[in-house]
């Protein structure tokens, strides 16, 4: 069993290093919504001991480097509304908003809110791997 789940999690940390490496490449190929950043820094701070130096050294310099940051619209609020009626939280509402504005996917770990919407084609269970085609 043990070596089933180191097994499995190098596997997503792989496909992390492999969606950090596109995201420092490609930068235009991702979008997040403004709240995004502020859930990032919340999280470190709470969970790292210099969660406020972990955000200004690492996270920064990836959403300033030319990632889409999306600020909440009446269109994205009406759009997330919808899937905060499916059961998603207001943040993973907008994630999922925002990929459907944009043709795009919302890649995430919360295997729940993935089913929750999994009929809407717009998110991506990363915990499962890549999406296809990613490469």
């Amino acid at each position: 069993m043990r070596q089933a789940e180191t097994t499995q999690h190098s596997g997503i940390r792989k496909d992390c290093i492999a969606v950090l490496e596109r995201w420092i490449d490609q930068p235009e190929f991702f979008a997040v919504p403004e709240l995004f950043c502020f859930e990032v820094f919340s999280v470190l701070c709470r969970v790292h001991p210099r969660g406020r130096d972990v955000f200004v050294e690492g996270v920064l310099p990836l959403i300033q480097g030319g990632v889409l940051r999306q600020p909440m619209t009446e269109q994205l609020a009406g759009d997330a509304a919808r899937f905060v009626a499916i059961g998603l939280t207001g943040c993973d509402a907008c994630s999922a908003a925002l990929a459907r504005q944009l043709q795009g996917l919302w890649l995430t770990f919360d295997a729940r809110a993935h089913r929750l919407i999994a009929g809407e084609g717009v998110s991506h269970n990363l915990a499962e791997g890549l999406p296809e085609g990613w490469l």
